[in-house]
């Protein structure tokens, strides 16, 4: 399989593996790259099998990707989350025993095997239907905005289609993450669960929170995910870029497929590190009032962040950093190889899209 012929496709494919992160990241530089690459290696199939693929067979391929990918790292994803929220309900004095090892050793014991895979299926129904969401609002946001700035028939404005990439990025992320945040809520709450239910499924889940919190209860802690957006984007962007960049400066020979996979990593590790207190916050505000149990953080977003920082002090916004680093690298490396699969397969179907 000749890789360099579809780099586009390639850096696309790491890319959304680093987007799966934090769930709201489009990735700007990887489409513009890919457009390159489609007016130069052309959609047409004379000199062979068109190395591009539709809309449909993108979203189809990128939505399974990434649930295989999830699906693998959800181990290290539920540990993640109940390091985020143990200091919600925790005496502050036993959090400084928690371990990595320990919490899994418990986890094994108490609950079982199957129970570090609480909370994936509703991460894996999320995927398609957020991919979807954020492709299709993505190509309309680049359009809106080109026709704003007057760019639909002009080439070669970096400067402007930077622009147009990153704020169309930033609004389809803002669209995907609000259309499908009930799934997200759904599933912390899921995963946040030790040994007592409270709740036995994804229908019932949700049955329980509108009956117990309303609707807007299944919108606690959109505020914090919407916050993290823009950041999320410009770190991802911009050190996925300069690192590739550079590298590729300095070594224009090695393989393409390294190159993204360790510049997706190494982004994402970033990304990860600036805006992983905004997602414990998340978290924690995902699972005020579970259960009838009373709530802790009655003063909005910033009065959470404060409240934090009061008991647990700075090093409780970085609660659960540690199976976050650990799940990015195979993270990446499983969407890239899957992603590249499964292109290949769906690009033998015709296709018109």
């Amino acid at each position: 399989m000749n890789m360099e012929a579809r780099v586009g496709v390639v850096v696309e494919g790491s890319q959304r593996a680093l987007n799966s992160a934090h769930g709201t990241v489009v990735d700007a530089g990887a489409r513009k790259f890919l457009q390159h690459q489609q007016q130069q290696h052309g959609h047409s199939s004379k000199q062979g099998l068109n190395p591009q693929i539709g809309t449909i067979q993108q979203l189809l391929a990128g939505g399974i990707a990434g649930a295989f990918s999830k699906t693998c790292t959800a181990p290290l994803a539920r540990l993640t989350i109940l390091f985020q929220v143990q200091g919600m309900h925790s005496d502050v004095s036993a959090l400084s025993k928690a371990s990595i090892w320990r919490e899994a050793s418990r986890i094994m014991n108490e609950e079982g095997v199957r129970a570090f895979w609480k909370g994936n299926l509703v991460t894996i129904a999320h995927r398609l239907p957020y991919s979807s969401v954020n492709f299709y609002a993505y190509e309309r946001y680049k359009s809106f905005l080109q026709s704003i700035l007057g760019l639909e028939n002009q080439r070669g404005n970096a400067s402007a289609d930077l622009c147009v990439h990153f704020v169309g990025g930033g609004l389809a992320g803002m669209t995907a993450a609000s259309a499908t945040y009930p799934l997200d809520l759904v599933r912390t709450r899921l995963a946040a669960q030790r040994n007592a239910i409270y709740y036995r499924g994804i229908w019932h889940a949700f049955h329980t929170i509108c009956r117990d919190e309303g609707i807007f209860g299944l919108y606690k802690g959109l505020g914090a995910t919407l916050l993290g957006v823009g950041p999320s984007i410009a770190i991802s962007f911009s050190v996925y870029e300069s690192l590739r960049s550079y590298w590729q400066l300095q070594r224009p020979d090695d393989s393409t497929i390294m190159v993204s996979l360790a510049c997706g990593s190494l982004s994402g590790i970033a990304s990860s590190t600036a805006t992983f207190p905004i997602d414990l916050v998340r978290r924690r505000m995902q699972l005020e009032g579970v259960a009838g149990r009373a709530r802790v953080y009655t003063t909005g977003l910033f009065g959470t962040f404060r409240h934090i920082i009061v008991s647990e002090g700075l090093r409780g916004l970085y609660r659960g950093i540690l199976p976050e680093y650990y799940k990015v690298v195979p993270g990446v490396g499983i969407v890239f190889m899957t992603y590249e699969t499964l292109k290949m397969l769906l690009s033998r179907i015709p296709t018109s899209y």
